[in-house]
């Protein structure tokens, strides 16, 4: 085995509980809770969730783990799967603002059906998987010294496949050369394609990370059966760095204090809906809204400026300004600015199909021009100009939006999120239930078997 590809597999293989910090500890819990809070909801709301529902139940096998918001049950790859889909669906879950990636879409769901499929796996056990993923999908990300996008790929769900990976080959208890082996399985299987932006009327882009949570568990699996992978899978001569990034990496950016420091502390929870370079602007226009009083009668036209990151939010402009399925509405400024001025708010509510032909939304997201022209502290920082009729401009500058760690969600915040998210499922949790689940995961690290923890969804 090379250096770095045995440094990342020894992380995996050997990092315990014990190593974990109190913070990585609370984080890592309160992912798991609004992850499959938001996948609950999208068992309900989730845009092409049911085909791949149907799919993973279609193929049989042994009913081993719960897929969300279902009463039945699937073997570990159709339930990740299945999962997976459901995840991003409603462009809600956690991210990484400086990776630029949402890492526990795919672990969550990876992590989820190992533990039940091979039980009894502790909460500790649970917990501990969970951080080693997200660690490595949020390191494999801030090595790259160029986008995966610079060469035709599609970035978020590429990288995070590495933590799913990695989640479900701690579980399976692999050894470094086994989890090394697990690592190139996965680039067997994983990809995704740059055009996912350039398709607004796919809904690909919502249900991209079933593909990613199928095989981080597929690659384990095999791995943990003895097939034998490459000695290489990250810096050889035709690894991942070499063949996705063209060997523009940092190896130290990945190394660097691997197993001290665990970059599940640096998670952000969205407060809206919409991928988390709208959040800025958003919150920009709430503020427009709620403090400065302005009301959409008064507005001339919105000029938002941001970095290059915000651009692939206002192109191609007119299907922006006209998104035709709720995930390109999650990833237009002008729809979502617009909804934020018009009804003071964004919410699951705001991406039903009837709020997609919201007339008022529409002729002032009409009016909305995105400008990348405005570097911030962070990637997703925003500048919202409001130009009013009586020819004033009101400036509103959000470096940071709401939801990161230096402007974190509360856990009271949190468990509302849970709650509302759960109460739109295809099988609904009524709030009593809801909070039952609540108390028990938010007490993870004291259960015995994870399995008990998914049965208080059924």
């Amino acid at each position: 085995m090379s250096a770095l590809s045995q440094s990342v597999g020894d992380f995996i293989a050997r990092t315990r509980y014990e190593d974990l910090s109190p913070a990585a500890v609370d984080m890592t819990k309160r992912c798991l809770l609004d992850a499959i809070g938001v996948s609950l909801g999208a068992s309900g709301l989730g845009e092409g969730c049911r085909a791949f529902i149907d799919l993973a139940l279609e193929q049989g096998g042994r009913a081993q783990c719960a897929i969300l918001g279902e009463q039945r049950q699937a073997p570990p790859e159709a339930a990740a799967f299945a999962n997976g889909a459901l995840a991003h669906a409603l462009d809600y879950e956690d991210s990484h603002d400086g990776a630029l990636i949402h890492p526990n879409a795919p672990v969550v769901p990876a992590a989820l059906a190992i533990a039940e499929a091979f039980a009894p796996v502790s909460g500790r056990d649970l917990i501990t998987a969970v951080a080693i993923g997200c660690d490595v999908g949020v390191r494999m990300a801030l090595s790259l010294r160029v986008s995966l996008a610079e060469f035709g790929w599609y970035p978020p769900p590429i990288l995070a496949a590495f933590g799913a990976t990695a989640a479900a080959a701690r579980l399976l208890h692999l050894d470094t050369r086994q989890t090394v082996d697990a690592l190139s399985l996965l680039q067997c299987q994983s990809t995704c394609s740059g055009e996912i932006i350039h398709s607004p009327h796919s809904l690909v882009r919502a249900v991209r990370d079933a593909f990613a949570a199928r095989a981080g568990v597929t690659s384990a699996l095999l791995a943990h059966r003895g097939v034998t992978g490459f000695d290489a899978p990250l810096e050889g001569r035709a690894g991942f760095f070499a063949c996705y990034a063209r060997n523009q990496y940092d190896p130290q950016a990945l190394t660097a204090e691997l197993g001290r420091r665990f970059e599940i502390e640096n998670i952000s929870f969205k407060p809206w809906p919409s991928c988390r370079g709208t959040h800025a602007a958003i919150e920009a226009a709430l503020h427009g809204v709620r403090l400065h009083r302005i009301r959409p009668q008064q507005i001339d036209r919105v000029v938002i400026h941001g970095g290059r990151m915000l651009s692939m939010l206002a192109e191609p402009i007119d299907s922006k300004r006209r998104p035709s399925t709720a995930i390109d509405a999650k990833f237009s400024l002008p729809f979502t600015v617009a909804t934020a001025l018009v009804h003071g708010r964004v919410g699951l509510q705001s991406f039903l199909p009837g709020a997609l032909t919201d007339a008022e939304v529409l002729r002032l997201a009409a009016r909305i021009e995105v400008r990348s022209d405005a570097p911030h502290p962070t990637a997703i920082g925003a500048v919202l100009e409001l130009h009013l009729h009586d020819s004033t401009t009101t400036r509103i500058e959000v470096d940071r939006p709401r939801g990161g760690p230096g402007n974190p969600l509360s856990d009271e915040d949190l468990i509302e999120k849970f709650i509302e998210c759960a109460g739109h499922a295809a099988r609904p949790l009524d709030a009593a239930s809801a909070r039952r689940f609540v108390d028990t995961l938010l007490n993870l690290e004291q259960l015995e078997r994870v399995d008990d923890l998914m049965t208080l969804l059924h």
